[in-house]
């Protein structure tokens, strides 16, 4: 297989960026531009096994990952140290320390999912047509979740959060962050587990990890603010993760020639996805999955004519 050039590297980095965090799936795309683009772009840009684009892509994940935890620095120091007094206490009293087993529990599926699945899914299903059925049925089941889902309508007053009880918090200013935290310490654990199960749906190429999880809290109940940042949260671990294991067939002989356009484009990957979660985060406060529905229903459904017919 062909070595990934820079300049495909540069784009590549700054569609998984945008796409990884937008609720449009960064592996539908991935798949479906270099069968749009066709020529070298088709021959260079192939997800298979031992391909040298798959190990860029797995940079690019990584940098995604270290994107999230920079935005959300604050949060993982506050959530890891209530994992770490919970432990050492052997107890589960604070929002902190309920939110950081909520997020460890309901990572557990989704880690099992990809160790058994991930490769056999991608492999099987990682064709244009493939991804453009499941990337308009992505759009079709966000538009079903902002019509159905039962939640309060974006906007409206969020609920009013009690820290009577919480001693350790009493003469400091609570930032929206630690409410919000607070509240999704309240979902129960079947919840969390659910939500964070809904991952398992983007080892499919086309549907949107961020999107999914997204939805499964909205069914459950969340704003569409909470929803985005379990979501966020939800992702960062799985990403690393997943990234980190696979990690070592970028250095492979076979993908040598790929290693400087995988640096470059894993910068371009970590500042698209560092600017994507910072629009994200605000966007969400006032806004709906609307537009990415009609978009991923619009872009799979036009794939599908074009690469079927």
């Amino acid at each position: 297989m062909s070595a990934v050039t820079y300049v495909e590297a540069i784009v590549v980095g700054a569609l998984q960026g945008v796409s990884e965090l937008f609720p449009v799936s960064s592996l539908g795309h991935s798949v479906l531009l270099p069968a749009w683009l066709g020529g070298s772009w088709q021959r260079d840009l192939t997800i298979g096994k031992d391909s040298p684009y798959l190990a860029v892509l797995v940079a690019m994940h990584v940098a995604t990952a270290l994107a999230l935890v920079l935005f959300f620095r604050k949060d993982w120091v506050r959530i890891i140290g209530g994992l770490w007094t919970s432990l050492r206490h052997r107890e589960v009293r604070t929002p902190d320390q309920r939110l950081a087993w909520l997020l460890v529990l309901a990572t557990i599926p989704v880690g099992l999912a990809g160790l058994l699945l991930e490769s056999l899914l991608r492999d099987f299903l990682g064709k244009p047509v493939p991804s453009a059925i499941f990337l308009a049925l992505n759009g079709g089941v966000l538009y079903a979740a902002e019509k159905f889902s039962r939640r309060k309508p974006v906007g409206e007053e969020a609920d009013t959060v009690d820290f009577s009880t919480e001693d350790t918090l009493v003469m400091r200013a609570i930032s929206v962050e630690e409410a919000t935290d607070v509240r999704l310490a309240k979902l129960r654990v079947g919840e969390a587990v659910l939500i964070g199960a809904a991952q398992i749906l983007a080892l499919l190429p086309g549907i949107s990890r961020s999107g999914i999880t997204m939805v499964a809290g909205l069914r459950r109940g969340l704003g569409h603010e909470d929803a985005a940042r379990f979501a966020f949260l939800l992702a960062t671990p799985v990403i690393l993760a997943a990234g980190v294991l696979k990690m070592p067939t970028l250095f492979a002989p076979e993908n040598q020639a790929s290693l400087g356009p995988a640096l470059v484009g894993s910068v371009i990957a970590g500042v698209a996805s560092y600017i994507s979660v910072r629009f994200l985060t605000g966007y969400f406060e006032t806004r709906t999955l609307t537009p990415f529905a009609i978009y991923c229903v619009v872009a799979g459904i036009g794939s599908l004519i074009y690469f079927a017919v």
